[in-house]
Order: structure tokens, then sequence, then C-alpha cells
């Protein structure tokens, strides 16, 4: 049985992730604050790893070295709590003494739960949602569990107005704990959370997320190529429409879309992702009406949506058009995604035809791929066996750098 990951080990990739740091950059900045000599960078990149993954914990003069090279407490960076609740050190989070006595009290006697302790929860969770975006699941997932636990305490002792307000957010961490079991791979575990978020968002009345969990259902389907179940999940999240936004129904429409790609209905599929779009562009237009977890849905990310659809309905060009205008939207920071994405571009280049650019962006995404993205890993895969099948150059070249380990 796998020991659970240590908290702090999520804290320190946020740490180096938040920067923009490479582990390379993060070596060097060791090496810069110093006072002795260190091993040659090669060999610190090892090291910082084997302590990201929590292979081993830093000593204590590499504890003091990240403390520096960070500029944060101890405490902040591998303690085992810098909040009333697990959380990553990041300065937003960090609650001022009313606010961190408030939640302390809720915590020691849940009964006195009230909305400014509610509040700060659903808070700390978008943050650790922005940053599961830049890190990927793996770190993040032990340290959500924790504060899933601890919310749970909260939501139960709950009474009066924050008590719905409590279940709801305790929906949330549900449905993304159940999120990164899926990009993890533990597909069973996610079932399991959707459906959990699924009941919490019924009981505490918010249609939104009822529909937004069949959504992420509808998309695990499609994940694990089961088409039919996929169109009629999304159709069930549409049983909310009228209660819900323009953006949630939008996603519903596209994951429908999506199914039907898949099953290679064209006509089906294009409508559907017709009536996805109008409803995408109504939500752009008020974007304050749309529930905090969708901020990542806009215009961008539905054409990658659509180059998804058309890369399942084996048009080449059309996909590759839909997923480079959307990549040239996407912000940076989401980095898991970006290596989504662009293994599906390099398998629609590969479609087109195009297999000297199938096998540049293969290799450009390869290094994050194999750090943050399973399913990229997978999709880059079938680029380099369709790419051999059709007698083109380059497949091996895919295959030798993802079989590579990646500092």
């Amino acid at each position: 049985m796998n020991e659970p990951v240590p908290h702090w080990t999520a804290r320190l990739l946020a740490a180096r992730k938040t920067r923009g740091w490479s582990q390379r950059d993060l070596a060097r900045e060791l090496a810069r604050v110093a006072d002795k000599p260190l091993p040659e960078v090669d060999s610190l990149i090892r090291r910082i790893r084997g302590h990201e993954t929590g292979e081993h914990r830093p000593d204590a003069f590499y504890t003091r070295l990240y403390c520096i090279a960070f500029d944060m407490a101890e405490d902040q960076l591998f303690g085992t709590t810098t909040t009333p609740v697990p959380a990553l050190a990041l300065p937003s989070l960090a609650p001022d003494a009313d606010l961190y006595e408030r939640i302390t009290r809720a915590i020691e006697q849940p009964s006195r739960v009230d909305l400014a302790t509610v509040q700060w929860l659903e808070h700390c969770l978008a943050e650790h949602r922005r940053i599961e975006d830049t890190i990927g699941s793996r770190p993040l997932l032990p340290l959500v569990h924790a504060q899933l636990s601890t919310v749970a305490d909260l939501a139960r002792g709950a009474r009066g107005q924050p008590a719905d307000r409590a279940i709801a957010v305790l929906a949330q961490y549900a449905q993304f704990i159940a999120w990164m079991c899926h990009d993890s791979r533990q597909h069973a575990s996610a079932l399991a959370w959707y459906d959990r978020s699924h009941a919490w968002a019924i009981e505490a009345g918010d249609s939104r997320l009822a529909a937004t969990t069949l959504n992420m259902r509808a998309h695990q389907a499609w994940s694990l190529g089961d088409p039919h179940r996929c169109v009629r999940l999304a159709e069930a999240a549409r049983w909310h429409d009228g209660r819900t936004t323009s953006g949630v129904q939008g996603m519903a429409a596209q994951m429908a879309g999506r199914g039907h790609a898949q099953m290679g209905e064209a006509n089906a599929a294009r409508t559907m992702l017709g009536q996805a779009e109008d409803l995408i562009r109504c939500a752009a237009e008020h974007p304050e009406d749309e529930p905090p977890w969708m901020y990542f849905y806009d215009e961008g990310w539905f054409l990658m949506q659509r180059g998804m659809a058309e890369l399942e309905l084996g048009d080449g060009r059309r996909a590759t058009d839909y997923l480079e205008r959307g990549l040239s939207t996407l912000p940076g920071h989401y980095r898991r995604d970006r290596t989504w994405y662009e293994a599906c571009l390099a398998r629609a280049q590969a479609i087109q035809g195009d297999a000297e650019a199938a096998v540049a962006t293969a290799l450009k995404v390869i290094p994050d791929a194999t750090t943050l993205n399973a399913y990229a890993v997978a999709e880059l895969q079938r680029t380099a066996y369709e790419l051999t099948s059709a007698g083109a150059l380059g497949a091996e070249a895919i295959q030798d750098s993802l079989r590579e380990p990646k500092p």
C-alpha cells in the first residue's frame, strides 16, 4: 500500500511553480543563497525532485536553503499547517487575527460556524483550484482531502443561514476531489466523489453545482470511451436548465456534442456545439452570474473543445484550426490543460498529414505531459502510433522522448 504524500510536498512544488521556476532555476537559486558549495546542478535537480515527490524530506540544511530561496518561514513551507485548515502557504489565504480566531473557534465548536468562515473556505478552495491548473492534481490531492475532512465537520455542525452555504462548499470540495481523482486516473474514486458531490449539491439546493457535477461525469464517460453515457449524462444536466446559468448549460451542450462526435455523428455533434457556442457567448456577456468553479470556461476554452470534437470526427484540418485558435488565448499558468490541448494538436496535425508539425508539437509538450498529464501522454503515444502506421518520419523520436526520464 502506497504511503500518503506529505502535505509539505504540495507547498514546496507550489512555491516553485508560482514563481515560474523550473527545477534547474531552483537549483541555481539554492546554489546562489547557500553559504557553502553545493553539488553540481544536475545532482541538485535530482535532490529537488526527490523532495518534491516526497521520496525524502529535506534535512535541516536544505530546509533552511528552501526557506531563504522562497523567502518563506519554515512553518509556512514545511509545518503541519499555516492556517486552522490545512492549506498551501499562499499570502492570499492568510486570515487576519479576527478571522483566524473565528475559524479556530468554529473548528473547536462547529455550531459556531459563521458566514465569514464559510466565505474563507470558498476562497481557500478557489485558490487551490487555480494552483492545480499549474502544478497538477497529484501533489494537491492529499491536501484537499485533509481540507474536506475539516469542512465536513464544519458543515455538519453549521446551523441557520450558514448551513446551506457550508454544505454547498462541501459539495464543491467533493467535486474538486473527484476531478483530481479523474485526472490521476483513479476512476472509481472519481465516480464516487462525483456522486457524493451531486448529493450534497441537491441537499444544499444548488442546481448549478448539481448540473456541473453531471457535466463532469459526462466528461469522465467520454474519457473512458463511453459516448452513449456521455450524452445521457449531459442531457440529464440540462434537466436543471432554468435554474442554472448560460455557462453551465453551455458546458452540458458541448459535452453532448463531444459524445455525439465520439460516436461519429457529425451532424448531431456540430448542432449541439453550435447551441453550446450561443450559450457561452451569453455567459461571456455576464461573467458575474457564473459560479466560481466556472472561472476557466470562456470562448477560447470552447474553441479547444470544438477542436477535440473535430478530432473525434477525424477532421484534422478543422481540429487544428480550432485548437490553434484556442491555445493562442490560453493563459500561461494553465500548464496542465495546455499539455492536453497541445497533445491533441499534435494528433490533429498528424491526421491532417503534416507529420513535421505533429512531431515538433509533440516533442515540445512531452516534458510537461510526463509530469502533469497522463492523458496527454496517452494522446502523444497514439500520435506516434498513427505516424508510424502512415509511414511518416519522427514517430520514433516521440516514443524515445516519452521513455526518457524528465527532470
